[in-house]
């Protein structure tokens, strides 16, 4: 059961953690709008589509951030009790420093679950419409949705099946400069092409328009052509997207299935997928880890004061993030482990967690 201390300290959690998110969610849309307002009034954006594009974007940046926001959080008021002598009194109460820790742990919970959860449901939409924008408005001519950062894309779907695509479009379901090439013990069997192909759901079939298959023989070969063909593949639509962000859109339902396709297929890309899969876990736990940190450095009163505190904090904040993202991108990159990638700083931290509070207990 709550005693008092208990719900005060986690009141002070909860609420500092949001308030620092609802400080710099602006400060970042802010900045996001200096740098791209001239592209946005080039390509003649709606309002409408602006304004859904920074809800998505304050999610898919206070994910992003979110690590740093909470060690901040934890900090700033954390040496605010220290400063005010607060944990003096408590601890002279005869209060253990790990019984005083259980207020941060059940608020580190509350606010894990709440990021497993948007990770696994929220984000992964929210990253849909944020990157389908950009490449919309901010990298291509308001037109064409780029899922990815190249416009070419091809792929290996099966033993013997490749398909290529110029761009993609994801609100039409639409792909340009399409072909689709089947081979028979490494010689071509034959080969489809169309300007663009469309999905139909309804239907669950494609249209081709500018139909032109190919078909290799052995004295010549026979050409078919069309203005419009409706057609089945043995790929999917996801197929036609570039590999470079799609697990991102994907909840966790459907990036487990799509992962299991892709290992299926011997893709090269696996590691990109599986570094945004255990990310959804690990996350989390550092919510864990860095709460406890923060509660080391913070709790004990300096000569420098709150800004002494906030300094450590901020080092230690942003050498999390950076051993988060060069770990995984050695991962994405080579032959390195993904899930050892990405629990690496989880590790690391969590020894120097230990050894702090070991620390702060003396």
């Amino acid at each position: 059961m709550l005693t008092i201390l208990d719900k005060y300290i986690l009141k002070k959690y909860l609420s500092t953690f949001s308030v620092m998110l609802l400080l710099f969610a602006p400060i970042g849309i802010v900045i996001d709008v200096s740098e791209k307002i001239n592209k946005m009034i080039e390509n003649k954006v709606p309002i409408m589509e602006i304004l859904v594009y920074y809800f998505n974007f304050t999610i898919y940046f206070t994910n992003l951030l979110f690590p740093i926001f909470l060690f901040l959080s934890v900090i700033w008021f954390t040496s605010k009790l220290a400063n005010d002598t607060e944990i003096i009194a408590i601890l002279s109460s005869g209060i253990s420093f790990t019984r005083f820790l259980r207020p941060f742990i059940i608020g580190a919970s509350i606010v894990s679950v709440f990021i497993l959860l948007m990770g696994f449901f929220i984000v992964p939409k929210a990253s849909e419409g944020f990157n389908n924008f950009r490449y919309t408005y901010l990298r291509g001519d308001g037109k064409q949705v780029m899922r990815g950062d190249a416009t070419d894309v091809f792929r290996q779907i099966a033993k013997n099946e490749f398909i290529y695509v110029n761009s993609f479009n994801a609100e039409t379901k639409t792909a340009y400069n399409f072909s689709y090439e089947r081979f028979n013990k490494n010689k071509l069997q034959y080969k489809i092409s169309a300007r663009r192909i469309q999905w139909n759901p309804k239907t669950k079939n494609y249209t081709l328009y500018d139909f032109v298959k190919r078909t290799v023989g052995e004295f010549g070969d026979k050409i078919e052509k069309a203005d419009q063909r409706n057609a089945k593949f043995s790929f999917d639509l996801e197929d036609l997207t570039p590999v470079i962000y799609i697990a991102e859109t994907l909840d966790l339902g459907k990036l487990n299935r799509f992962i299991e396709k892709e290992r299926g297929r011997g893709s090269s890309n696996i590691n990109i997928y599986l570094v945004v899969l255990y990310k959804k876990y690990s996350i989390p736990v550092s919510a864990f880890i860095l709460t406890i940190i923060a509660v080391a450095v913070s709790s004990m009163k300096r000569r420098g004061g709150m800004g002494m505190n906030l300094a450590i904090g901020i080092a230690i904040a942003f050498s999390f993030v950076f051993f988060d993202k060069i770990f995984g991108t050695l991962a994405e990159k080579s032959t390195f482990p993904p899930i050892i990638a990405v629990w690496f700083p989880n590790f690391i931290f969590g020894i120097l967690a230990i050894f702090l509070l070991r620390n702060a207990k003396r």
